[in-house]
């Protein structure tokens, strides 16, 4: 290669990691806003006296995650296993709530 090919394509690897930082730090805001109010609902079930999981809801949302993350050409098994791992972690909530 080049020193112009390699100097491209260092630019190039450095707009691509910049883009990925951003993206990360908008996960992790979206997520911590997510968590915020599935940990509102956890508060309104246990004073309400309802159970921590909705397996109806929760196939529901694995249904309708799995059909955008095909339309946005993302693994629909990656996307179900990814809303798996965070409905786990809301019902975990959900439990301690009712403790």
């Amino acid at each position: 290669m080049t020193d112009d090919a390699v100097a491209r394509a260092a630019e190039l690897l450095k707009g691509h990691r910049e883009s990925i930082d951003r993206l990360d730090a908008i996960l992790v805001f979206t997520l911590a806003e997510r968590f915020k109010h599935t940990q509102s609902v956890g508060k309104l079930k246990a004073e309400n006296d309802l159970p921590p999981s909705d397996p109806a809801r929760e196939e529901m949302q694995i249904a309708r995650l799995t059909d955008l993350a095909d339309k946005a050409d993302l693994d629909p098994e990656f996307a179900k296993k990814f809303l798996n791992f965070i409905i786990q972690e809301v019902i975990q909530h959900h439990k301690q709530h009712q403790s």
